[in-house]
């Protein structure tokens, strides 16, 4: 292969590759935006009604953690692993005008509550089993011993935030 048909076909995977790490999937996207739209009955009966946006996490499945193999057990510690699913809390942004019961001055209200990431570990499974290892001083058998299981408890972990604003005209 010449030196120029190589260069060509090089450049051509090199755009090739980054015409495609640049376009980014649906699912990597951390949240979508859902408008309400209000906009039209506001028009049709003649008052302000109240503006809101959300905002829809999108759930990302992690890779779990491998089994870990102990010294003395025969089934690794983890027989069934903890599932990671991070995601997060769904947000919205809402105002809405007040009938002047603050004062003048207040007349209107608005809350925002971001999404928040949300981390999720799903149940997971530890047993291990009624036999121990290979014991050179019993002539290289396993001996009997009492069987073990233990549940891995799910984990979940946030920190959802929201302001609350009153003010003219938010």
């Amino acid at each position: 292969m010449k030196s120029t048909t190589r260069g060509t076909l090089a450049a051509v995977i090199t755009c090739v590759a980054a015409g495609a790490a640049a376009a980014t999937p649906a699912a990597a996207v951390g949240t979508v935006p859902v408008p309400v739209p209000l906009g039209g009955a506001e028009k049709a009966l003649g008052v302000e009604l109240p503006e809101a946006t959300g905002q829809l996490p999108v759930p990302v499945p992690g890779s779990p953690e491998g089994p870990r193999y102990v010294e003395g057990r025969l089934i690794p510690e983890r027989a069934v692993p903890q599932l990671p699913v991070h995601g997060g809390l769904p947000g919205a942004d809402l105002r809405a005008p007040l009938p002047h019961i603050l004062g003048t001055g207040f007349d209107h209200v608005g809350v925002d509550a971001p999404a928040s990431d949300l981390r999720t570990l799903a149940p997971g499974l530890s047993v291990d089993a009624p036999l121990t290892s290979p014991n050179a001083d019993g002539f290289g058998l396993p001996q009997a011993k009492l069987p073990q299981a233990g549940v891995l408890t799910p984990l979940v972990q946030t920190v959802p935030a929201a302001d609350l604003g009153v003010g003219p005209g938010l």
